[in-house]
């Protein structure tokens, strides 16, 4: 019996058990993929910018076989500054953008609870609240990430902290905060001047590590 006997709707498919591990990309919003806001947040996707040629970089990370998914988390919504009715839209609106150049996100991690500076039903701690673990781990748990294979990228220190302490791959970029935000000590694998820079050495590297 063959392959093809197998499955024989999908002749090129991998035996079961034989499928290369499942890779992610874990890109922080604001700062990263996102230009900073001056005074903390955005109300409108309309008035925010990608940083450059971000989307370009993550549509060809893409093809390349990454799966991209987004972490952050959201204080303005958690204290109280915007509603969640303005995030669900600026979030909608920035998954279409993302969408209409052909990158397409896996999972949307952002988490609106703060502990002590939540406001309401926001006060409370959460497993997706970085430097928390939780957004990579459920990524591994409901869609199969490998981590150690996986790559965390961002502007501060908090979710590169994050990717180290869930097993992944961390690199930081020198737009937002440009990782010296001195929240918390971190050793990234490298840093780059931004998100396109830090594709580019990534896909490098997976190309070397075929060869």
């Amino acid at each position: 019996m063959t392959p093809r006997d197998i499955f024989p709707d999908s002749p090129n498919a991998p035996l079961p058990g034989t499928e290369a591990p499942k890779k992610a990309l874990f890109i922080d919003r604001w700062g990263t993929l996102l230009e900073l806001p001056p005074r903390g947040h955005r109300a409108r996707f309309a008035d925010t910018e990608f940083t450059d040629r971000a989307l370009d970089s993550l549509f060809r990370a893409s093809q390349a076989g990454w799966a991209i998914y987004l972490i952050g988390n959201e204080d303005a919504v958690a204290r109280g500054r915007i509603s969640e009715h303005t995030w669900e839209t600026f979030e909608r609106d920035l998954l279409e953008a993302m969408a209409a150049a052909g990158v397409s996100v896996a999972r949307n991690y952002a988490c609106l609870e703060h502990p002590v500076h939540g406001k309401g039903v926001r006060m409370k701690d959460s497993v997706f609240l970085l430097p928390n673990t939780g957004a990579m781990y459920h990524s591994m748990q409901h869609d199969g990430i490998h981590l150690g294979g996986s790559w965390v990228i961002g502007d501060s220190t908090i979710e590169l902290a994050a990717g180290w302490r869930a097993g992944c791959r961390t690199a930081g970029v020198r737009t937002g905060l440009a990782t010296e935000d001195g929240v918390l000590e971190i050793d990234p694998e490298f840093v780059a001047d931004d998100l396109t820079e830090v594709l580019a050495q990534i896909l490098r590297l997976s190309q070397v590590a075929r060869h």
